[in-house]
């Protein structure tokens, strides 16, 4: 029951003028739910078909046609999601429905511009609420104004005028989710847009989440192997970390996130990769890529194209965020990937212009850094007691001419745990991925890398690094020593052994066999136009020669030292057959 409002006032509206005895039960209506009195006064509405809407205040009970029918579909609607077939509901829900007496609160649009619509009358609206407009079209409250509330659209502003009818649906904005999103490519709001069929969902998720606290989470210690043999030696990224790979258009940001989520195969890890801004047919190669090598059974991709608006692109990252936390919850580890979140940021800070925001650094609203630390923070390893799932993040940015120090750049790197350079040069001279050794970082370092990975690595780091120095220091030099040239040589093997191409991950024990190798000065006389047969010659050879040992460190993760011995003793076994192989061949 309502409390009695003192100035509080009731309009019927109808197409034909209700009798004597229809007064009398509406205003018997109003005195029972309000507690009182309430003027009641009808007006015409030659809009309505058949029925009454009663307007009291800002609550509307719709009695009309329209509305009697919207609801029936709605008791429709709850009763599949409860209990499933939707023929057999029919018959008990035409016996068992009643027409509600519920109150609805209903707006009108003031204006529309672009994919921002201004509504008045909805009084008890919410930030992030949904509102229903005319034919169906959905929006998501942004702004709240005294008297009237801004929402950004979800589909095509030119069906929506002044004057349109606006309905609260009392629901945040959500995403649908389940097992059978596996394999799928959605758009932003769940719908499947790879002409697939439709995906029945388990349940619905908000899009927006809090990220787990302190106690909800526990340190980040298991490795989230990307398969790529300069990231998972130097920056080693943990399950629940968040990895940022940033460098210029171009320079192999998207391949690295690709290689990394088909290094997950076989691993029981759910992959989630949303596009924000890209071309859609640059998203649907990858998925063909990921199907092709088995990936997509593992894998959702959640796409909002450069052709999709700038709401949908914004509520993207998310989505999908929600999707993953869906399986992190139950206990399963997630990768995401965010591609890339510059694009995200720019529809961000279209739409806070639209929303008549006020421009700060470069145009972006003073909230931009909230913007993504809200998304990222949802990435953790959680504690055992809600499961012992994780969520790893893999944001991707891209940088104007290698400068790091842009303002969206700077605000993520921040908000991460480490960070992977690509750098334009280092691409284009060959080097893939073209990471860059001095800038790149991991803030969770050895404790995301298995003591076998540990003890290969070494002084990789610092041995490269070495020789980063000396050839900048050397180049302007002729007359060089023999223990420089010694050097440099190699450092230039490890640079040309850390090369690798796409789609072709390396397994633990192969990185722990080329990394055992190379820092033990083993491939120290290759010539380097050699070193891709070398490569693969050597690891074809110690699978061979011992598939037990290789067994071990995949599955213990630990190399002992007699391991390391037996490994270094294969090496140099294999380092003597291809030397006599070459010399015969020439």
């Amino acid at each position: 029951m309502r409390a009695a409002r003192s100035r509080l006032s009731a309009v019927l509206h109808s197409a034909v003028s209700p009798t004597e005895e229809q007064l009398q039960r509406f205003a018997q209506f109003l005195t029972r739910t309000y507690q009182g009195k309430v003027p009641l006064r009808w007006e015409e509405d030659l809009s309505i078909a058949d029925g009454f809407r009663l307007q009291v205040g800002s609550d509307v009970y719709d009695w009309t046609l329209d509305g009697r029918a919207r609801q029936f579909t709605d008791y429709i609607r709850q009763l599949q999601a409860a209990q499933g077939e939707l023929v057999p509901l029919m018959r008990q829900a035409v016996e068992s429905w009643t027409l509600a007496v519920v109150p609805e609160e209903i707006g009108r649009v003031l204006t529309v511009d672009g994919e921002i619509a201004t509504v008045g009358g909805l009084e008890h609206a919410q930030y992030g609420e949904i509102l229903i407009f005319s034919d169906g079209i959905r929006g998501m409250v942004q702004d709240l104004r005294r008297g009237e509330l801004s929402c950004i659209l979800f589909g095509d502003s030119e069906e929506i005028s002044a004057g349109s009818i606006v309905r609260r649906t009392l629901k945040t904005a959500g995403m649908p989710v389940g097992e059978a999103f596996l394999g799928r490519v959605v758009d932003a709001l769940g719908v499947p847009v790879d002409g697939k069929g439709i995906i029945h969902a388990e349940e619905h998720r908000p899009i927006e989440n809090p990220a787990p606290g302190i106690l909800d989470r526990q340190p980040v210690n298991t490795p989230m192997e990307t398969g790529l043999l300069a990231i998972d030696s130097m920056f080693p990224i943990g399950r629940g970390q968040r990895e940022l790979i940033i460098g210029d258009r171009q320079t192999g940001k998207t391949a690295i996130a690709l290689d990394t989520i088909l290094n997950q195969k076989g691993k029981d890890v759910v992959c989630v990769y949303v596009a924000i801004g890209q071309k859609t047919s640059s998203v649907a190669q990858l998925a063909d890529n990921l199907a092709r090598r088995g990936a997509m059974s593992y894998t959702v991709i959640v796409n909002a194209p450069a052709g999709a608006s700038a709401a949908l692109q914004y509520i993207a990252p998310y989505a999908g965020c929600a999707l993953g936390e869906y399986f992190m919850y139950q206990g399963r580890d997630v990768l995401i990937i965010y591609d890339d979140l510059s694009k995200h940021a720019v529809a961000y800070r279209a739409l806070s212009l639209l929303l008549e925001r006020s421009p700060g650094r470069e145009a972006y609203p003073g909230d931009v850094f909230y913007l993504h630390s809200r998304l990222l923070e949802r990435s953790a390893h959680l504690s055992d007691a809600l499961g012992g799932g994780s969520m790893t993040a893999l944001p991707i940015v891209e940088t104007q001419a290698g400068d790091v120090s842009a303002y969206i750049p700077t605000n993520i790197i921040s908000i991460t745990d480490g960070q992977i350079f690509l750098e334009g040069d280092l691409f284009f001279a060959g080097q893939r991925p073209a990471v860059n050794v001095g800038l790149s970082v991991s803030r969770v370092g050895g404790d995301a890398q298995t003591k076998a990975m540990k003890k290969a690595a070494g002084p990789i780091r610092l041995e490269l690094a070495q020789y980063r120095e000396m050839e900048v220091f050397t180049q302007f030099s002729s007359d060089l020593d023999d223990a420089t040239k010694r050097q440099l040589a190699y450092g230039q093997g490890l640079m040309r052994l850390l090369r690798q191409p796409q789609y072709t991950p390396l397994a633990q024990h192969q990185q722990v066999i080329l990394l055992t190798a190379a820092l033990d000065h083993v491939m120290q006389n290759v010539p380097l136009e050699k070193m891709d047969s070398f490569r693969a010659g050597l690891l074809a050879f110690v699978e061979e020669a011992d598939p037990e040992l290789c067994r071990r460190i995949d599955q213990n993760g630990t190399l002992s030292q007699e391991d390391r011995e037996d490994l270094l003793a294969h090496s140099k076994r294999f380092l003597t057959q291809f030397q006599g192989g070459g010399k015969q061949g020439g």
